[in-house]
């Protein structure tokens, strides 16, 4: 049959034909092009794994270490304030140990000064002396009541 004798059937399954190996051909080459690029995935996935993974457990090992010595840095940092607070309560007992010595030391000055100056301006020992036990006593109230408002206001 010659080529010009073919009827418009013919010519549609010889186009037909044409189209269904061009169509093949052509996602063969898609195929094939898929297939190496999944191949080079895959291939950089597998390295990555490879070089990854040990980066992960040094990671691990570093944040371990890190942990380790946090925990260091607690113990010390726990230590240091059981240290201020053992250092503030001896702080503490000297202070109660000096401040009542203290306030009968400065009530004795007190109370002998205004006894003193009463004497000298009455001549009446009886007289003098009851002023500077006064004395005294108001001092040693008024340093008691320094020395609580200076405790209270620094804690």
């Amino acid at each position: 049959m010659p080529l010009l004798a073919a009827s418009a059937g013919d010519v549609a399954y010889y186009a037909l034909a044409f189209f269904l190996i061009a169509s093949g051909a052509g996602l063969a080459y898609v195929f094939f092009h898929l297939g190496a690029t999944f191949a080079r995935l895959s291939s950089f996935v597998r390295g990555t794994e490879h070089e990854l993974l040990p980066v992960i457990h040094k990671l691990g090992e570093s944040v371990d270490k890190v942990n380790g010595q946090l925990d260091k840095v607690d113990q010390v940092t726990d230590s240091a304030v059981d240290m201020a607070d053992s250092v503030d309560t001896a702080v503490r007992a000297v202070s109660i140990a000096i401040a009542r010595p203290v306030q009968k030391v400065s009530g004795l000055a007190a109370g002998f000064t205004h006894g003193v100056s009463a004497l000298k301006a009455t001549r009446d020992w009886g007289q003098a002396v009851k002023v500077g036990k006064e004395a005294a006593a108001r001092r040693e109230r008024d340093l008691e009541e320094e020395l609580r408002d200076a405790g209270s206001g620094a804690s």
